[in-house]
């Protein structure tokens, strides 16, 4: 391993950019494959980077071998699921921080310079935008967009569209298909108009459209979503009928059906991905309960999809539900639930098991006092 001690005022090869937040390393160090697992894992819990320019197959192994020894150390279960919820984040924050400072250098022109390295441009570019520059970037991270680009090119089976969606990088996939489901098949007000908030690929806004809604609007606070539900909604040849705005949580007017899916768990979300599924201190669960009457016609419904998840981990209570429900002028009409499907739910090693393999997933069908 060669060295270059670099303190916090030194600058760095390169702009550091981390999706996730990550801060810039304090110090950097030139790494290869001669680097023991043992000295990388001691400089990066420093808080010291390391830049790779080895093998890009050995960074890999490098980034294996760290969460390894990292995993070793996870906590075990607290007394209450609360407890046990808040040490896995941060368990997992520190994880995420540790094994950040393994860094890369993308090229000006978004290559990876490293022997046996695939061809990054075209995922860095649909991620990052058009090159702009070198930048140092997380090597984690760069695999996260690779896999993204990879999701976006096959598409992720919708059965209830009897197509593919093509979520863009950063915007949560509808790898769940019991909550699309539950909006598949739940029974349909009468509404010509329907609001779909917080749209992210824009699938319930085209499962809406398919079922026979004339007009249906979709919002999203992120750029990202926006240009995601706009790429779902052509492709399934929809765009005469659904249109796509934002960063307004609801759009202007009044609609007879306003779907909801917000982020199920209150908690502060350490990367872009991870605002599909934290919000903190449910900010868009209540912000769709309170505006909900006065954009909801007087016959009209509002569905609100949500997990109990939270319940099941001390997070949240249903009486705090129901009585946020009820303090926006809301009655519940009725719920459809459902159990969920995805693997996690039957992961024993999973320290958040139990709460996962209670989960339910509700429509609730809100409806105006």
């Amino acid at each position: 391993m060669s060295t270059t001690d670099r303190t916090t005022n030194d600058p760095l090869p390169a702009p550091w950019h981390s999706e996730s937040g990550l801060p810039a390393p304090r110090r950097l160090v030139v790494a290869d494959d001669r680097i023991r697992a043992a000295t990388a894992h001691r400089l990066a819990c420093e808080g010291t980077g390391l830049l790779w320019r080895g093998d890009y197959q050995g960074a890999r192994q490098l980034l294996r071998a760290l969460e390894r020894r990292i995993d070793r150390k996870a906590p075990a279960p607290a007394a209450t699921p609360a407890e046990t919820f808040h040490l896995h984040r941060r368990f997992r924050a520190h994880r995420a921080r540790v094994l950040g400072r393994l860094a890369v250098l993308l090229e000006p022109d978004h290559t990876l310079r490293l022997r046996r390295a695939p061809a990054v441009r075209a995922a860095c570019t649909a991620a990052y935008g058009p090159p702009a520059g070198p930048r140092l970037v997380p090597l984690r991270e760069l695999l996260g967009v690779l896999s993204a680009h990879q999701w976006r090119e096959r598409g992720v089976p919708v059965p209830a569209l009897d197509a593919r969606v093509h979520p863009h990088y950063g915007v949560f996939a509808p790898v769940r298909a019991e909550y699309v489901d539950l909006v598949a098949r739940a029974p349909l007000p009468p509404a010509d108009t329907a609001f779909d908030l917080g749209t992210g690929t824009g699938v319930l806004a085209a499962v809406l459209a398919r079922r026979g809604v004339g007009r249906v609007v979709g919002t999203d606070i992120s750029p990202r979503a926006r240009a995601s539900a706009l790429d779902t909604v052509c492709r399934l040849g929809l765009a005469d009928r659904v249109t796509i705005g934002g960063p307004d949580l609801f759009p202007p007017g009044r609609a007879g059906l306003v779907v909801c899916n917000p982020p199920w768990l209150p908690g502060r979300p350490t990367s872009t991905l991870e605002q599909g599924v934290y919000d903190p201190g449910g900010r868009m669960l209540h912000a769709f309960l309170a505006g909900l009457p006065e954009h909801l016609e007087p016959a009209g419904e509002g569905w609100l999809i949500l997990s109990d998840l939270a319940e099941h981990l001390g997070l949240r209570t249903r009486a705090d539900l129901l009585t946020a429900i009820e303090a926006a002028g809301l009655r519940v009409a009725g719920r459809t639930d459902t159990r969920p499907r995805h693997p996690r739910s039957a992961d024993r090693t999973d320290p958040l098991h139990a709460a996962r393999a209670a989960e339910v997933t509700s429509l609730w069908r809100l409806a105006l006092r």
